[in-house]
């Protein structure tokens, strides 16, 4: 039988953000006749996605874009290419007249006829520093949502942001809230009852899962401060979560603060600690790691603080039949979110022994780029290295879902763990990408599939729609991501 006809062109020197080409794959994939198409541009990762997909790629360099379209029959080709070249018009058209004042060239000079009080910079990370010190210079505080931002580029943000009192948010900070405002993946918070909780956070995905479930508890999140997941390093000092400590300690409607971390330097975490207990607002200091509180109890320390009872996290599922069965063969998370990943992997790591990782405990149980292993596993698909050249896979989770098919097509995969982080900006709709994949596990062998889906009611996904849609599907779904790892490691036989 032969071949679907497949056309790949390489278009020298083009360039589009990787959500706008996300979004241009997906309006040519809906045309009629159309197979599956990926436009991309041609970074190393993004090459290897597509020979996956069985497309031949020729040579080609992280500078072009690739336009890789497999058809029913070469009929199609010229409505494919027009609906290409539609959609790439589309996302790069401008509002205005040429009537109109002159756009500004740079940030600096965009800030000057602005009232706002923050910049947030979205920017290949290689060109993130420049427009966030052009913030800085204009005396504003800055949001770095860029990742793959050189270390010497933060420390030099980040000491020049404390020279004038001013924040910097991040690099790779995917969260945060502002004077009410969620920024980023942020998720919707609605006003609870009693104390006011303030968060400085060296973790988006973590800090979202402290939001969420303050929020189910009743407990009103008024502020979260991302600082970035190096901050607390040697190299930077804690620059940004001491001036974001000062900030929610000066804040008259925050009672509480919450410090979530990995480890510090213990130079740095020593003055951190002498910081905060020279504040007049309580800090709970929740600092992950083989010694730290995971992130559930953190947010049980700060309701016990509030004088708030921790409610019972909600679960969902529909198929009680492997609850109690343990499975041989490993575990394997594949999660889209780093410190949650980093979570399951430290549970995990003390029932189960070393786990492989492409962001491990230790060197030694690095993954290599296939991201496999005959062992347990855990890949974080939102570390730096995975997201060069294309969207966070709680954008785009195209990577990710070819994973989930690869771990549940491997008889040596015993229980198959996963996040889904909701909010605003983050994929519309994951579980109808998300829910055919398990159901496609749950039917080649029975897998158990477990879940930990991070996110409120009033998300624009909806956390009980999304939760019951997984579930439906076979998973076993909760709100807490420790929960969610534990159960899926009482499904583990030990010894595996």
């Amino acid at each position: 039988m032969a071949a679907d006809p497949v056309h790949v062109e390489v278009r020298r020197g083009a360039y589009a953000d990787s959500v706008a080409l996300l979004q241009v794959s997906r309006d040519v994939a809906a045309v009629d006749g159309v197979l599956a198409a990926q436009v991309a541009m041609a970074t190393p990762l993004n090459v290897e996605v597509l020979a996956g997909m069985g497309f031949p790629v020729p040579d080609c360099s992280p500078n072009d874009m690739v336009v890789a379209i497999r058809l029913a029959d070469d009929s199609r080709l010229p409505d494919a290419l027009a609906a290409v070249d539609a959609a790439l018009r589309g996302g790069s058209r401008g509002g205005g007249s040429a009537a109109e004042e002159e756009a500004p060239r740079t940030t600096r000079s965009a800030l000057s006829r602005s009232d706002a009080s923050i910049a947030l910079v979205s920017v290949p990370g290689a060109s993130a520093a420049v427009e966030a010190m052009d913030a800085l210079d204009a005396g504003r505080d800055v949001m770095v949502f860029s990742d793959n931002v050189p270390l010497a580029q933060e420390v030099a943000l980040k000491q020049t942001a404390s020279s004038h009192g001013l924040l910097v948010m991040g690099p790779d900070c995917g969260t945060a809230m502002v004077g009410g405002v969620g920024l980023g993946f942020a998720n919707s918070m609605a006003a609870g009852s009693g104390p006011t909780v303030g968060i400085v956070a060296a973790s988006g995905t973590g800090c979202q899962q402290l939001m969420c479930l303050l929020s189910y508890a009743g407990v009103t999140v008024g502020a979260a401060l991302g600082v970035g997941g190096r901050d607390l390093s040697a190299a930077v000092g804690g620059l940004s979560t001491r001036e974001a400590l000062r900030r929610l300690d000066a804040d008259p409607t925050i009672d509480q603060i919450l410090l979530v971390s990995k480890p510090p330097d213990p130079g740095v975490g020593a003055a951190i600690d002498q910081l905060t207990a020279a504040l007049a607002t309580p800090v709970t200091a929740a600092l992950l790691g083989s010694r730290g509180p995971d992130l559930t109890t953190a947010a049980e320390l700060v309701l016990d603080a509030c004088r708030v009872e921790a409610p019972s996290w909600p679960t969902w599922s529909r198929d009680t039949s492997t609850r109690q069965s343990r499975r041989s063969g490993y575990l394997r998370g594949l999660f889209v979110g780093g410190t949650l990943c980093d979570e399951a992997m430290l549970l995990a790591t003390k029932r189960l022994g070393p786990v492989r990782s492409n962001i491990p405990l230790s060197p030694d149980l690095a993954l290599d780029a296939s991201l496999t292993a005959d062992t347990h596993l855990m890949v974080d698909f939102g570390d730096d290295g995975l997201t060069q050249g294309r969207a966070h896979p709680m954008i785009d989770p195209t990577l990710r879902l070819e994973h989930v098919a690869r771990m549940a097509a491997d008889a040596a995969t015993g229980v198959l763990l996963m996040d889904v982080v909701l909010g605003h900006g983050a994929e519309p709709d994951p579980a109808a990408l998300l829910a055919p994949a398990i159901e496609a596990a749950r039917r080649q062998r029975d897998l158990p599939v477990v879940v930990a889906c991070v996110g409120t009611e009033g998300d624009p996904q909806g956390l009980s729609r999304q939760a019951e849609a997984l579930a439906a599907a076979g998973a076993q779904v909760f709100l807490s991501n420790f929960e969610a790892t534990m159960t899926a490691l009482d499904l583990v036989e030990t010894g595996t």
